[in-house]
């Protein structure tokens, strides 16, 4: 049987009942709905990760840490005094494996103080209903995608020996494809928008903190894509700012899988 060319997120875990799918494949569509699926799971991200990290604490954390300049705010988060805090806030005796969560918990640290100086999610609203009918009747993650030449399965099954953060693993290695794709579909000017903070190839002094967020702010999103992709086009920059100060905006997959691995 032919698969035709689609994108389709649903999700079903205890009261999270949600799904939706677009066929309408052209590029500003298929830019949109990812954009939609982005911000639904960076809102259930941290519902997935109680179980291993402290979330109350991260928030209370980010709220003291956003009351700061912006600059400032990415100055504290560079801090290793700031990733010390963050270590009694993750649930894991053994240091090999703490050291994995605590970069999970330092992104949401991130992800948590810039919402409150920034736009960080995306202006699509985040899908909060089910519009399809669930390709599975067990609790599921389920993401599928097929265009042209790119082809995605991101599927977990969820029984009662699933461990939350293993949700929270797919969620994220889901959200990361997403990333990646819709600059491309928004056409945005990825290079061009490297290009402008190409000064900054690496920010350590507070020098090069306030040069980079004065970059930043000064930022014309409607020189690097189009009128209805300007908003995306910020939070690509904002990456891109982010990461010569090795700070992610994004839960990272990668330690999820590398802690799930360890822990079995």
């Amino acid at each position: 049987m032919k698969v035709v060319d689609h994108v389709m997120f649903t999700a079903k875990h205890k009261e999270w009942k949600v799904g939706d799918k677009l066929t309408e494949m052209e590029n500003k569509s298929i830019a949109h709905f990812l954009a939609s699926v982005s911000n639904s799971i960076n809102l259930k991200i941290p519902t997935y990760l109680s179980d291993a990290i402290d979330v109350k604490g991260v928030k209370s954390l980010a709220e003291s840490l956003a009351e700061k300049e912006l600059w400032e705010v990415f100055k504290a988060l560079k801090s290793p005094g700031t990733s010390r805090k963050l270590s009694p806030l993750v649930f894991e005796e053994d240091k090999k494996l703490k050291k994995m969560l605590v970069e999970v918990a330092k992104a949401l640290l991130v992800r948590e103080t810039l919402s409150g100086k920034l736009k960080i999610d995306y202006p699509e609203n985040p899908i909060s209903e089910l519009k399809v009918a669930l390709p599975y009747e067990d609790d599921h993650i389920n993401f599928t995608a097929k265009h042209g030449s790119w082809i995605v399965v991101k599927r977990l099954m969820i029984d009662e020996k699933t461990p939350l953060i293993d949700v929270a693993r797919i969620l994220a290695s889901i959200n990361e494809t997403i990333t990646l794709k819709i600059p491309i579909y928004a056409e945005i000017d990825v290079k061009g928008i490297e290009g402008y903070f190409r000064e900054f190839k690496k920010v350590r002094s507070e020098s090069e903190i306030k040069g980079i967020t004065e970059k930043l702010l000064n930022f014309t999103p409607t020189e690097y894509a189009p009128e209805e992709f300007t908003e995306h086009a910020k939070v690509y920059a904002l990456r891109t700012v982010l990461k010569p100060m090795k700070l992610a905006l994004d839960i990272p997959a990668k330690p999820l899988e590398k802690y799930l691995e360890k822990k079995a």
